[in-house]
């Protein structure tokens, strides 16, 4: 079985939802069916099939959860000797060589990947070109709308 990397973070996270899918909704979800029974037919029984289907969607996400916990490599980035190197978990602060402007990235797993808060897949275009790169060296990112070029200003080990 192929390992995938995930930060301490990104596990935690993973770990607190399946806790809350098994202790949480799951007894929510079997009580919802039990009041559902209660109410006679089940083949007319709207809230019995939405309980149903709750409870099939809930059980898929526990398997998923389970499943990526299991073949998860969980890196800490504090604990590693990187010599100021980007590498997996690393948080990289940019500068647009050509706009000046400047943007950090946090290149985690591709369950932890979110765009919208800066955290990019290792397996993402721009993760991979700052892979192994140093403090002010420059990055060529091939972007689907063209190359883009970045000078590396910053790596965190956080």
């Amino acid at each position: 079985m192929q390992k995938s990397p995930m930060t301490v973070r990104g596990a935690e996270l993973l770990k607190a939802e399946l806790e809350r899918l098994k202790n949480v909704e799951r007894p929510k979800i079997a009580q919802a069916i039990s009041d559902a029974r209660e109410l006679g037919d089940l083949k007319e029984n709207a809230e019995y099939h939405a309980a149903r289907e709750q409870q099939s969607f809930n059980e898929g996400r526990v398997m998923e959860l389970e499943g990526k916990l299991g073949s998860a490599e969980i890196i800490d980035v504090t604990k590693l000797n990187a010599g100021g190197k980007v590498v997996f978990g690393t948080t990289v602060n940019l500068v647009n060589v050509d706009t000046e402007e400047k943007v950090n990235y946090r290149i985690v797993g591709e369950d932890e990947a979110d765009i919208k808060q800066n955290m990019v897949s290792i397996t993402s275009p721009i993760a991979r070109a700052l892979i192994g790169k140093y403090k002010d060296d420059e990055v060529v990112v091939k972007a689907p709308g063209g190359e883009i070029i970045y000078e590396v200003l910053a790596v965190t080990y956080i």
